[in-house]
């Protein structure tokens, strides 16, 4: 009150009184530029002003001060001006001061710078006026800041080519000490100060200045530091290349090096820390680039500026304010360069080393929690460094994006009651979304969309929903950015709406509000870009529905939830084109099992959803979709999710079985559990079960018939299932049995029971065949590191399979037949696989009756197959049909017969000759009244199996073939070609192979009953032909044969008209050979009777018999060449070559075999006995 009394009674006497003495004057001058007077500077600024008046108009003449000029006496005028412009910074204070000093300032403007006046006469009543037009509540403190530096501006303009503004900056630096930090007036000082020193004109005395200034500060006080750095900056605006000398100049003072830091010699009342006047120093520089001259920036920003604010900053510590100065620094430097509207294509050559100590910092920072805006700012100098020329390149972006998404998205969102930690967190999330704008928009294509929504995948997918909803947000901001920016510029690659969507469609049930409504207008976004690329008739009922289920999204009942994006997969799905579905698909497998069970739901809804309305249209596209969901079945563990999936596959299967069976069938083995449960749906669905049954058929069945040229899409996926290389038959022979065995046991299969049975027993032909099953294995080992399991062989799936199959019929008899007479391991092992496929062909004949005309019908078209395998296998059981009526009964005779003939007359495949052979033979015993219709072909295929380089079992089965047919034939049916029968049969008698003996025999044996009238002669001879064989083959080492020999010789004896020997054999219990040695002695005693000559020519053949290579041959000739010796005269031995039958049998004296050396010993005994008897008999023995 005091205090408020005394102000206005100076106030009225300054106004009133004259003849005020000088002294008074110049004390209140004084309060001016005390501080602390500064509650008091509005009345004494009226009172000096109203001295200053009354100077001015000579109202005080007495004093004599100022006489008739209009000039005051003042402290320094400089002095003046600066104190009242730093406090005229807070004009509302001291009710009202900044009027008071400025009518002040404009009534001494001729005593302070008369050069000035006519200036402030017109600018200060303006000043004025905006205080007077605003209060302490309505006042800008930045623009009347600005009005004060352009007054201040405009004043020093007046002095340009005076030390004026130097004086003026001196005293300003002077005062800095004279107010408080933080003030306004302190901080408006250093603006006024920097602004004043840029308007120097000595360059020495400003650096004088700076440098002093410099000392002075202590840069522990966040304001002083600040304001020394604005200070330098604004200096800068006029004086850059002084500052920077300055600084330079600082540096060095101050003895700055990596290893040494000496600061704290200079300031002992405040010491400086090494890493806050660092801080200070980086801000500096970059502060004097935001001001400088754009010219002179592009010659200083590279060096010294930016290279020391990546010195100050690599030699420090970086610590927190450390990392927060560097990066405002890089956002100013940048920022200054920005503004250049002609850069000239500026290159910024530091850009690459700020970027790698940015990224540090980001990596830096704890990935859990905010604990400083440094992540927000680092993000916000990437995002004005991506802008800098040489641009980042689309790799060196993408790792910018996914750095900076990993630091902010994994971050924890703050708590509610903490303020400043979400402010934090908003403004993290915000620079992270201008940053991914920016590196955005210089990738603005498809491949950047795509690239960045790639980097976003990881978290959309993540289970933390923090996550999911920061990334889904960001998504969404970026998405709006690229539709904005690209329109129809540039159209999405093909399949690339597919992924897009396939990515954020589960997410529209995401159990968080914000994540589902934002990943439905991320679709919404994708759609609008879509349309507007494809011309698409996106009409407005489906977009007030798409609005529909936007609002259900909003609810939180699951249901209702799930059901809204059940509609936006129907509205969208007409949208997208094939491609685009088999993309959708296959992200949509791709990310299940990534998050909860209720996305899981959502991808398998979609899918399930987008094959129902396309399905029909996908027949290309089948073969992809199938891949993604069997790649990914396995690894889906809920039975709900796992279900869907298979539904999919059998609607695919409905709509597209040839190429859902190819698929399948190509999985590897061993059937892996997904693939089971597959084929277990099929099986619970019997009528589509016997279809997809039918198919495999076909595939296994495709193997063996004439290959096709595909004719539609179906077949090209029927006759890739074909590939040798692949294991097919396999794969669908597991697959036909456990359809077999989880199939209604009620089903019977009686249409597919005679189609399985044939194509079982052609897989295990081929299995045994030449194209046997390595390539099977060899895929096996392409797909797995162990051997194939024992079980898995093609033997044991195929004859496990046909157990189940005869099983499944109900036949008990035929069941019990196959297990007492070893069919199965007949079938399994290769070496009797044809005795099991005869004896399963005879025993189904016996008790499958029904099935004869289908399998009939089968084995002749196996037997015209390009496989030799199933040719065999065919031809194998033709053999058995062609002993049963059914083929004649079936009216296929005659086909069957044609194939047989080709059979047999190839020489490829010894196998096939011999079974058709046989078939042929069977004829006989199948369809006997035929034989006679057939003959000629019959004769000619067997006759010529006897001739030529023929294998001895082809020959064995032709001759046993010729015996069957012989026997329904008579000899004026088998014409010219008995003779060759004969004579080729008799070739065979001393062959080395038993079989063929005993064949050669039995078929001898045949033609004595066949033999007529017409060839009895010829027969005749060829009995005397083979006779010799026939008497000594009786004793054949192998039973068998010289059992049928005994039979034939005695058939053959009566075409020698000897009755009397007909019954000389068999009717004694002597052994055979003793009867055999009674009979030659009989046979030859009537020949030395009645043909001696046929006698000794059986001598002859018997001598060349004893090099037979069987022992009991040679021993048999010696024995029969002694008994014909006996019975012939001396006439006829003496005509014989005695002397080299001699030698033969000495020769066997040396014989191996015993038996034959004792023969030969007795035949030698029996050929002297007769010398001897020559010797006695002849004349010249006579005493």
């Amino acid at each position: 009150m005091v205090h408020k009394v005394t102000m206005d009674t100076v106030k009225i006497i300054t106004s009133s009184i004259s003849g005020m003495t000088n002294e008074f004057w110049v004390r209140l001058l004084c309060y001016i530029m005390e501080t602390d007077y500064t509650e008091a500077l509005t009345p004494i600024c009226i009172s000096l002003t109203n001295l200053a008046e009354n100077q001015i108009h000579g109202k005080d003449t007495e004093a004599g001060i100022a006489g008739k000029s209009k000039h005051v006496d003042l402290p320094a005028p400089q002095k003046l001006l600066a104190r009242l412009l730093v406090l005229m910074s807070s004009p509302y204070k001291g009710e009202g001061r900044g009027i008071a000093m400025l009518n002040l300032l404009r009534t001494l403007s001729q005593s302070i710078a008369p050069s000035m006046a006519d200036m402030w006469e017109q600018e200060i009543p303006l000043l004025v006026q905006y205080l007077e037009e605003h209060t302490e509540f309505t006042w800008n403190q930045k623009t009347w800041e600005d009005m004060l530096i352009q007054f201040l501006r405009n004043s020093l303009k007046k002095t340009r080519g005076t030390s004026w503004s130097l004086r003026l900056s001196k005293e300003l630096n002077n005062q800095i000490e004279t107010f408080d930090s933080p003030s306004l007036e302190k901080g408006f000082l250093y603006r006024a100060l920097g602004f004043t020193l840029g308007m120097g004109l000595e360059a020495d005395r400003v650096e004088v200045l700076l440098l002093e200034l410099l000392y002075k500060t202590d840069y522990s006080n966040d304001f002083d530091r600040e304001g020394v750095i604005l200070c330098f900056g604004l200096c800068a605006r006029g004086q850059v290349k002084t500052v920077l000398n300055v600084l330079q100049d600082f540096e060095e003072r101050i003895q700055e090096s990596e290893q040494s830091w000496q600061i704290g010699a200079w300031r002992k009342d405040h010491p400086w820390r090494r890493e806050t006047v660092k801080s200070a120093l980086m801000v500096m520089y970059s502060c004097v680039s935001s001001y400088c001259h754009p010219q002179m920036l592009l010659t200083h920003v590279d060096s010294p500026i930016t290279s020391k604010i990546i010195h100050h900053y690599s030699s420090s510590c970086q610590d927190i304010s450390l990392k927060m100065a560097f990066m405002k620094s890089v956002v100013q430097v940048t920022n200054a360069i920005k503004s250049i509207q002609d850069p000239e294509d500026f290159q910024f050559a530091h850009k690459s080393a700020l970027t790698g100590l940015i990224v540090v910092i980001i990596k830096a920072e704890p990935p859990d929690h905010l604990v400083s805006p440094v992540r927000s700012m680092a993000m916000d100098a990437l995002s004005q460094l991506s802008t800098m020329k040489p641009f980042y390149s689309p790799e060196e972006s993408t790792e910018l994006m996914d750095i900076s998404i990993h630091t902010v998205i994994s971050l924890q969102p703050p708590g509610e009651d903490n303020e400043s930690v979400k402010t934090l967190y908003a403004n993290t999330m915000s620079s992270l979304k201008q940053l991914m704008e920016g590196l955005l928009q210089r990738q603005l294509d498809p491949k950047g969309l795509q690239d960045t929504v790639h980097l976003l995948e990881k978290w959309i997918l993540s289970e933390k929903e923090w996550e999911r909803e920061k990334a889904m947000a960001l998504h969404l901001h970026l998405m709006q950015i690229y539709v904005q920016s690209i329109g129809v510029c540039i159209p999405l690659k093909l399949g690339q709406f597919g992924v897009l969507v396939g990515l954020i469609a589960p997410c529209t049930c995401d159990a968080h509000r914000r994540t589902r409504l934002a990943s439905i207008n991320v679709l919404s976004s994708l759609l609008d870009l879509h349309v507007s690329q494809t011309c698409s008739l996106w009409g407005t009922s489906k977009e007030q529905e798409l609005q529909k289920c936007k609002e259900d999204l909003q609810d939180t009942d699951m249901n209702k939830i799930s059901s809204a994006s059940s509609r936006v997969a129907k509205v969208v799905c007409p949208e997208f084109n094939c491609d685009e579905v088999v993309s959708l698909i296959q992200k949509l497998c791709e990310n299940i099992g990534a998050m909860d069970l209720q996305h899981d739901r959502a991808a398998v809804t979609w899918i399930g959803i987008f094959l129902q309305m396309r399905v029909k249209e996908l027949e290309d596209k089948v073969a992809e979709i199938l891949g993604a969901i069997l790649v990914h079945l396995p690894v889906v563990d809920h039975p709900e999710v796992r279900r869907h999936l298979i539904e999919g596959i059998l609607l695919l299967a409905h709509y597209h079985q040839e190429t859902v069976l190819t698929s399948l069938l190509r999985q590897p083995l061993p059937m892996e559990s997904h693939l089971t449960e597959v084929w277990l749906a099929v099986a619970e669905n019997v009528p589509f079960a016997r279809t997809m049954l039918h198919g495999l058929l076909g595939r296994l069945q495709s193997r063996f018939t004439a290959k096709i040229n595909a004719t539609s899409k179906a077949d090209i996926w029927r006759l890739a299932a074909v590939d040798p290389l692949m294991p097919f038959s396999l794969q669908t022979l597991c697959t036909i049995q456990l359809l077999m065995e989880k199939m209604d046991q009620d089903d019977k299969f009686p249409d597919l029971f005679p189609d399985l049975l044939y194509t079982f027993l052609l897989q295990l032909g081929s299995s045994h065949g030449p194209e046997a099953a390595s390539p099977v294995l060899k895929t096996w080992r392409l797909v797995h590191t162990g051997p194939l399991p024992q079980e898995m062989t093609l033997q044991r799936i195929t004859i496990k399979s046909m157990q189940l199959l005869v099983k499944r019929i109900n036949r008990e008899p035929l069941e019990q037949a196959l297990e007492e007479q070893s069919v199965w391991s007949l079938l399994e092992n290769g070496g009797t696989f044809l005795e099991g496929v005869s004896l399963m062909a005879r025993l189904c004949m016996q008790n499958m009756e029904n099935y004869m005309q289908r399998l009939a019908e089968l084995v002749l078209t196996g037997m015209g197959s390009e496989i030799l395998s199933c040719c065999i296998s065919s031809t194998a059981i033709c053999v058995e049909f062609m002993s049963d009526p059914v083929l004649h009964q079936e009216k296929l005779l005659r086909p069957v017969v044609l194939m047989l003939e080709k059979g047999a007359g190839q020489d490829k495949d010894e196998t096939l000759q011999v079974l058709s052979l046989r078939a042929l033979g069977n004829m006989a015993l199948g369809a006997p009244r035929k034989v006679k219709q057939y003959r000629k072909l019959l004769l000619e295929k067997c006759l010529g199996s006897l001739q030529g380089q023929v294998s001895s079992s082809a020959m064995a089965e032709g001759m046993e073939a010729l015996t069957k047919v012989l026997a329904e034939l008579r000899e004026g049916d088998i014409g010219s070609s008995f003779e060759a029968i004969s004579k080729q049969c008799r070739a065979f008698f001393d062959n080395e192979s038993e079989l063929l003996r005993l064949k050669a025999f039995v078929l001898f044996g045949k033609l004595t009953k066949v033999v007529g009238i017409s060839k009895k002669h010829f027969f005749k001879g060829e009995v005397k032909r083979g006779w010799v064989s026939l008497l000594l083959h009786c004793q054949d080492p192998c039973p068998s044969v010289a059992q049928a020999c005994v039979a034939t010789m005695f058939q053959c004896v009566h075409f020698w008209g000897w009755k009397s020997l007909e019954s000389s054999f068999g009717h004694s219990n002597d052994s055979i050979n003793e009867q055999m040695t009674v009979f030659q002695t009989n046979m030859c005693s009537v020949l030395a009777q009645k043909k001696p000559a046929v006698l000794c020519g059986f001598l002859l053949e018997t001598t060349v018999f004893m090099k037979n290579n069987l022992s009991r041959i040679r021993i048999a000739a010696c024995n029969l060449a002694g008994i014909i010796m006996k019975q012939l005269s001396a006439h006829y031995l003496k005509k014989m070559d005695l002397v080299g039958l001699r030698n033969s049998l000495q020769d066997l004296q040396l014989d191996s075999d015993a038996g034959v050396r004792r023969a030969a010993l007795e035949t030698l005994k029996v050929l002297d006995s007769c010398n001897q008897h020559w010797l006695l008999a002849s004349p010249r023995g006579l005493p």
